[in-house]
């Protein structure tokens, strides 16, 4: 990342312009990628835009961007205390039928199990 997008991202309030720039620039940023989602995890402090950050790589490719995803989405549970976003990573990246497969699922992936037990109030 260069010094003058590092310097204006710095200044991110709350991580939307961050959201922002990979969604304008994700054919251009992947080798960038990893700073700006230290970015995002710098400036969100309730993991709404670390949420949709996550929503919108998985949609465009959820194996290249694997990393970041599990990044941000560990990050907006740590954040999102009143649960206001992270229940929707639930069908956005488990599928829309996630509580039928809920224990394979929380085998297979810590940040699954975590959401899923906050949200649905019940242990795995």
């Amino acid at each position: 990342m260069d010094e003058q997008l590092k310097k204006a991202l710095a200044k991110d309030p709350d991580g939307l312009l961050t959201y922002e720039y990979m969604a304008n620039h994700i054919a251009d940023c992947a080798d960038i990628m990893p700073e700006l989602v230290s970015n995002m995890i710098a400036v969100d402090t309730n993991g709404q835009f670390s949420v949709s950050a996550a929503r919108y790589l998985y949609a465009i490719d959820a194996k290249a961007y694997a990393t970041e995803i599990d990044r941000l989405v560990a990050y907006a549970i740590e954040k999102d205390r009143e649960h206001r976003y992270i229940a929707d990573l639930l069908p956005a990246l488990w599928g829309a039928d996630y509580q039928e497969h809920a224990e394979e699922l929380s085998a297979a992936s810590d940040n699954f199990r975590r959401i899923y037990k906050r949200i649905h109030q019940v242990g795995i």
